[in-house]
């Protein structure tokens, strides 16, 4: 295990010391999923879950030694698994299924990314060929999604071979309206439409190619092996990509059948936590999110230099805090800052690609995306580190309960009550490149990009480049009150800066703007004379001296202050009549 540890950090196994903290050393969620996956291959019965609760080869060593089995002969056999037939959505799967309809709030359109790269000489013929192959390889590709929350791979694609937009005589509007057609769709899944590939001609030699894939098919590692593939089926056509052994039907069986177990027990672990889950961030909303009923995600972007983000992964280390963790507390700090409630969920998404089922999962492309709900409290003062850790602790703690999905955990939530849910996003994909060099050398320079969810306000996404980190927000933008994104984003922006200069054991400089901090201070300046008496004698007293005064206007509707005063006193009688004493509690 020191072995392996070593070879992963690119270390001496002497540097990997009982009682070093991993952390501190370099590991990263990502890497240790890997090793929990060899040493369960291994023979040691463990999941990822169980080693994020203390990152010490020592405390591992503890519990793995306790695990470990003799080498079976005849191993159980793999489920019987029918590829051609339907077979059920995952819980994040069936959640972005049921929020592309029409009828959800924030619903209405699919979770999709879209992605543009910019170079030129694209040969047309040659890509067409290259995605064909693409489909054939990857067999989620050629999925249909059923009415009945069922998804099945067939022999066929409804793709339509490469579409060329010759945009060579026109300007840059053009080149806009392609770009305003695709970047938002939502496609046909019943009909197995889940992705398409374009290319766009530009002025000057120039080509662009449009790449977009439902999520329904695919996560973000799978739209990296998407991309790569592309790239190398493209660079050399003649060289076909080794078949893959495993398909997603016989992954989702063979996993499905190791977790029941653990599932019965996380789902006891959360249902035993519903009542303690806090709700969304209170932000300032123009519109209540039930009223779009189209929503449109707008993206802000920024780079944060590699010299900053060594700098930040160096004082994470020293403080024996991951530095996903580390930007996940800045972005909690931020949106506290604009909440009104201090205690609020952020919806994490995981990996959770479990390569011990077949060599070939890490392959392959399908949605293994799972979240989790993490409670993040800001009530109280706290220094930055102090914050980190306790925020740290909170997802260690949660994250050895993955068996029972966070989706899973929001449905329960909602029926015991108006939970507002998790629509805020924090998705770190650290540890691994997006655009992998073979993708630039094919088709050029990664240009515009945008991702979007359904019934997600905010999303948070990262990714890490050898040139820096990628931060993007993508949001809502009818949803939020003007100003109000840019604000928090330059906020969050200029706190990551701190964080690469600054002394992690104060309080994080996170505040309003200047201009918004007047306006607030205006608004909440409520100090002067009160009134004598209780609020309900006012209006008691207009309903006696002018009862025919409108008291309420709404939809064509007008209410006296005598027939509303007269409608108050008859529930007031009621209740009394029912026994309601002064003080006692009434639901409204």
């Amino acid at each position: 295990m020191r072995a392996d540890i070593a070879g992963q950090l690119d270390l001496d196994p002497s540097a990997v010391t009982d009682h070093a903290d991993l952390i501190s050393l370099g590991l990263d969620s990502l890497r240790a999923m890997r090793l929990a996956g060899r040493w369960r291959r291994a023979g040691a019965g463990i999941a990822f879950s169980e080693l994020a609760t203390e990152f010490t080869l020592a405390a591992w060593w503890s519990l793995v030694s306790s695990r470990l089995s003799p080498a079976v002969e005849d191993p159980a056999p793999e489920p019987v698994v029918d590829e051609a037939a339907p077979f059920p959505l995952t819980p994040v799967q069936l959640a972005y299924w049921i929020g592309r309809g029409d009828g959800q709030v924030i619903g209405g359109v699919g979770c999709h990314a879209y992605l543009e790269f910019d170079g030129s000489g694209i040969d047309p013929a040659r890509l067409e060929r290259a995605v064909r192959a693409l489909i054939d390889r990857h067999g989620m590709l050629r999925a249909i999604f059923h009415d009945d929350g069922t998804q099945q791979i067939t022999d066929t694609s409804p793709w339509p071979g490469l579409t060329v937009h010759d945009l060579t005589e026109l300007g840059e509007e053009a080149a806009e309206a392609v770009r305003e057609r695709l970047s938002h769709r939502r496609f046909d899944a019943s009909r197995g439409e889940v992705f398409d590939v374009r290319l766009s001609l530009l002025s000057g030699g120039r080509s662009r190619v449009h790449f977009e894939v439902d999520f329904l098919v695919a996560d973000v590692l799978g739209l990296q092996i998407l991309l790569r593939d592309l790239a190398m089926l493209y660079l050399d056509p003649d060289r076909p990509l080794p078949e893959l052994a495993c398909s997603f039907p016989r992954y989702l069986a063979a996993r499905d059948a190791e977790r029941a177990a653990r599932r019965a027990r996380d789902q006891e672990y959360w249902r035993g936590r519903l009542d303690e889950l806090p709700g969304a961030p209170q932000l300032p909303l123009a519109v209540e999110p039930g009223r779009i009923a189209r929503p449109r995600f707008v993206r802000r972007e920024r780079w944060l230099s590699l010299d900053s983000w060594r700098r930040i992964q160096e004082q994470a280390r020293a403080y024996g805090l991951t530095p996903a963790m580390v930007l996940a507390t800045a972005y909690a700090e931020v949106l506290a800052a604009w909440s009104g409630e201090k205690r609020f969920l952020l919806n994490l998404p995981l990996f959770d690609r479990d390569e011990t089922v077949h060599p070939d999962v890490a392959h392959l492309v399908a949605d293994f995306t799972n979240l989790i709900l993490v409670a993040a409290d800001l009530s109280e003062a706290q220094l930055f580190a102090e914050r980190a850790r306790t925020l740290q602790a909170r997802f260690r703690a949660d994250a050895r309960h993955t068996g029972y999905s966070g989706v899973e955990v929001l449905r329960d939530l909602a029926r015991g009550g108006e939970h507002t849910g998790a629509p805020v996003v924090f998705a770190c994909n650290l540890g691994t490149e997006l655009i992998v060099p073979e993708v630039r050398e094919a088709f050029g320079a990664p240009g515009w990009m945008i991702t979007q969810t359904p019934q997600v306000w905010l999303d948070h996404q990262i990714n890490e480049y050898d040139h820096g980190l990628h931060l993007a927000w993508d949001a809502v933008e009818e949803l939020f009150a003007p100003g109000v994104l840019d604000a928090m984003f330059a906020a969050y922006g200029g706190l990551l800066e701190w964080l690469a200069e600054g002394d992690w054991s104060v309080a994080a400089p996170v505040g309003l703007p200047a201009g918004q901090a007047v306006v607030r201070e205006r608004v909440n300046a409520t100090s002067g004379p009160l009134p004598e008496g209780v609020l309900h004698e006012g209006f008691f007293g207009w309903a006696a001296r002018e009862p025919d005064r409108a008291a309420l206007i709404a939809d064509g509707r007008v209410v006296s202050y005598g027939a509303l005063a007269d409608q108050a006193l008859q529930v007031a009688g009621y209740l009394r009549a029912a026994g309601v004493a002064t003080g006692d509690a009434v639901g409204v």
